[in-house]
């Protein structure tokens, strides 16, 4: 059987079914990361916490998120990704039960803890199943419409949440209506399951490694974890995170104390930050797809949303050019977001695509539980500039991370070139 051409002519229905389930997915739970956030002055007016102590939510969410996507990788290679996306939808909608009953601390910090819960295993579930189920040559474009609608869920969750609060004049209500979005998330992928199975998916990645196997012992399951590249991966996702933290959930008020602008302007940056970022991955799955030298794509659009940022951060334009700009970065964070997946794809071993994709985005998460309390700490002690400054950091370290692991993957293809 040629498995190549077996994959080659796959019908664009049915790949643009699983990527489409999949975004639905994936766009969920970015819509749950920001589930508590929007309702940061609300719990503050009823309950009278600092953004310290809601920056500690946060820290909640990604702490057991991080913890669990990495153990969520090895499972989604055991049982397979499936029933593991229904498990993590199914916390999603206790999550937001759990915040529309809470009547304290401890109880947005148990809605937190679920939503981690929930969130955990999306990357590794997502990248297996797509990876499984999409022809090769359209995944660039599957990773892209991935990043799209995770900016998409982003973007829309302060949205949603302020709006059904404001029309209802409960935060609770807008809890539970979320919870109601989860839920019909979970029955459609229910109804449409036989598209996101990856145990009846094309096997590419099976198929390459019994062609490389020949008869070799299999490598130990935590093998992978001694390649220098996945640590690199995670490090370039502990980096962009802290600087995308910065941005979600303290850019609103920084500009506020900085430029003296409304929040009915400033609410709207992380909006625009995040429609923006998903219009960058639009291009920049037309990029990933033909780049061979990722890394120079993921360079040269970080370094130009780090300089938007310290801009920003400079305080020398008028208030409304700062807030375009601080929007505008997110297009060039979104350009990158393509070729960082396809780089951690050439980064992975075949048949450890779980495990490596729960490893490395557990930086993701490092990088949210760290950088919320950090700059939710600079904002208490009044230095709003440096939400700016440090977001901008974050990206340049990002950048070294992705440039070395391009420049190991290009010694790697030479020495195999040499080799053969």
């Amino acid at each position: 059987m040629n498995i190549a051409s077996d994959i080659a002519g796959v019908p664009l229905r049915e790949d643009a079914r699983t990527m489409g389930l999949v975004g639905v997915a994936h766009g969920t739970s970015h819509f749950f990361h920001m589930l508590l956030p929007p309702l940061f002055p609300l719990f503050i007016q009823d309950f009278g916490y600092s953004y310290s102590e809601l920056g500690l939510l946060v820290t909640t969410f990604f702490v057991v998120s991080g913890i669990g996507q990495a153990l969520a990788g090895f499972l989604v290679d055991r049982i397979g990704a499936r029933p593991v996306l229904f498990a993590a939808m199914a916390c999603f909608v206790a999550a937001a039960l759990a915040t529309a009953a809470a009547n304290g601390y401890a109880g947005l910090m148990l809605a937190a803890a679920l939503a981690g819960l929930g969130n955990s295993p999306f990357h590794p579930v997502d990248f297996t199943i797509l990876n499984k189920r999409v022809s090769p040559p359209r995944l660039g474009h599957a990773f892209s419409v991935h990043g799209i609608t995770g900016n998409l869920g982003w973007a829309a969750a302060p949205v949603f949440m302020a709006s059904i609060s404001t029309a209802s004049g409960s935060w609770r209500i807008a809890a539970a209506c979320a919870g109601g979005w989860a839920l019909l998330v979970l029955g459609l992928l229910i109804a449409n399951r036989d598209a996101v199975d990856d145990r009846a998916g094309h096997r590419a990645d099976d198929a390459v490694r019994a062609a490389a196997g020949g008869g070799q012992p299999a490598e130990h399951s935590l093998a992978f974890l001694k390649l220098p590249s996945v640590w690199l991966c995670f490090s370039y996702f502990f980096w962009s995170t802290c600087s995308l933290s910065a941005i979600q959930s303290f850019a609103s008020p920084a500009l506020q104390q900085m430029y003296g602008l409304p929040f009915a302007i400033t609410s709207l940056v992380v909006t625009g930050f995040m429609l923006l970022s998903a219009a960058g991955m639009v291009v920049g799955g037309f990029l990933a797809a033909r780049a061979e030298r990722l890394e120079r794509i993921i360079g040269a659009c970080l370094c130009g949303a780090a300089v938007l940022l310290a801009l920003v951060a400079s305080g020398a334009m008028p208030g409304l050019v700062a807030a375009a700009l601080a929007a505008f970065a997110g297009f060039g964070t979104g350009l990158a977001g393509p070729s960082r997946d396809m780089l951690i794809k050439r980064a992975a071993p075949p048949g450890a695509t779980g495990r490596v994709y729960g490893t490395v985005y557990s930086g993701l998460d490092l990088g949210f539980a760290i950088g919320a309390p950090i700059f939710g700490f600079v904002l208490d002690h009044g230095a709003p500039s440096g939400v700016f400054y440090g977001a901008a950091l974050m990206l340049l370290m990002a950048v070294a991370s992705a440039s070395l692991v391009g420049m190991r993957i290009a010694r790697m293809r030479v020495a195999s070139t040499v080799a053969t």
